[in-house]
């Protein structure tokens, strides 16, 4: 039975508690950047160029953008973070952010590193759940093929079957360790064999308890009706839906890739119809928590807190294993440290990897965030409401 509390997402003391001064003034100015598009935009192809010709640039990025989003270049670089996370009451997704490579040899080290998180996660309650990308273990374009039901050269079975062992691989580790993980959502015109694959996993690992969880994307006007439909397939199957809840990461490429092809959008009209088919998610899992475990990954306020609403309403409790908060790194601490206060799941991710490879997700993070109206400005306000109290206290 949960218990009534007052939420508020007002208290900074709590939001920045983790936070020295100096990291306050960091992500003031970091976030004062970011609030600029012109500098978000030729940011990438200025940093990329510096690092290619050998300007002593990635010092400044460790010090700075990384420094702020992400736990650092190694697990064991990821232990302050962690720690840090955990006085809160925050628990860490370690995220091994390496993307969009083409090659076999770092898709293996990449699968290496996902058993480690999983590994590192079994010995530490402050890492409750692990994640990793499909194209983090195999090739982009050869999923894509897969999508477009193109018959594959031997070569390319070969290769898809190299995929399918690595990822039934991550899930067994996973199965075996008792720790969740996660897969995430990527670009809708690869979707549905991940789909597929992670139906596949949740069919073998989550008979007992949410071992594999499938990521929706609700800015697609399709997704509402997936997880009803895999809840279905769950029921008649006799496993436990896992579903991470996200609103969605490739807006402007989605719609800018159907407008080109001549194909319906699969994103939202608008803002309003995601977010409406968002919050029916956490009504529809909530109504459905013994057979559906979920993730709620929002930085969206309204969503956090009619949550937290739905589980006082329904009285599921507060610390029941199949509801997890979640936000990144470096982001909406109002929410992840004030939900934990108030003795919620929450978990941050934390991204990490070596500075260059995780280039493409910094880049995509600080872009993203100019992206969503207000969220910079509400950051920002944060910061400089705590600042001023620290000084009055």
């Amino acid at each position: 039975m949960s218990e009534k509390n007052n939420l508020s997402f007002e208290d900074t003391e709590i939001a920045f508690r983790h936070s020295s001064n100096s990291d306050l003034k960091r992500a003031y100015w970091l976030f004062k950047v970011i609030n600029v598009n012109f500098l978000v935009k030729i940011g990438p192809p200025v940093t990329n160029f510096a690092i290619k010709i050998g300007l002593p640039i990635k010092g400044i990025i460790k010090a700075t953008i990384f420094k702020h989003f992400c736990g650092g270049e190694t697990i064991a670089e990821c232990d302050k973070t962690i720690e840090n996370l955990n006085r809160g009451g925050v628990g860490t997704i370690l995220d091994y952010s390496i993307e969009g490579e083409d090659d076999e040899h770092v898709f293996d080290n990449t699968h290496d590193e996902i058993i480690r998180t999983i590994e590192r996660a079994a010995t530490d309650k402050a890492v409750p759940i692990t994640v990793f990308k499909i194209t983090g273990v195999g090739r982009f374009s050869l999923l894509e093929k897969l999508d477009e039901k193109a018959s594959l050269t031997n070569d390319e079975q070969a290769e898809w079957e190299k995929v399918q062992a690595r990822v039934l691989a991550i899930c067994e580790k996973a199965h075996a360790k008792n720790i969740p993980v996660m897969i995430d959502a990527e670009e809708s015109w690869i979707q549905e064999t991940i789909d597929g694959l992670a139906l596949d996993m949740m069919q073998r690992f989550n008979k007992q308890k949410a071992i594999v969880y499938n990521t929706y994307q609700l800015y697609r006007h399709d997704k509402l009706q997936s997880i009803k439909d895999d809840h279905q397939v769950a029921v008649k199957s006799g496993f436990i839906l896992g579903a991470k809840l996200v609103r969605g990461a490739y807006m402007e490429k989605e719609r800018k890739r159907a407008e080109e092809k001549g194909y319906l959008s699969p994103i939202q009209p608008d803002k309003q119809s995601a977010d409406k088919d968002y919050d029916a998610a956490l009504d529809y899992c909530t109504d459905h928590i013994d057979a559906i475990a979920f993730v709620a990954g929002t930085h969206n306020e309204e969503s956090c807190r009619l949550l937290a609403e739905l589980l006082d309403k329904k009285n599921i409790d507060h610390k029941n294993p199949h509801v997890y908060f979640s936000q990144l790194l470096g982001m909406s601490d109002n929410l992840s440290f004030n939900l934990a206060h108030s003795q919620y799941n929450v978990a941050k991710y934390v991204p990490y990897g070596p500075i260059k490879a995780v280039l493409p997700y910094l880049f995509r993070r600080a872009q993203e965030n100019t992206a969503i109206a207000g969220q910079m400005s509400r950051e920002l306000s944060l910061i400089v409401k705590e600042v001023k109290r620290r000084k009055l206290s």
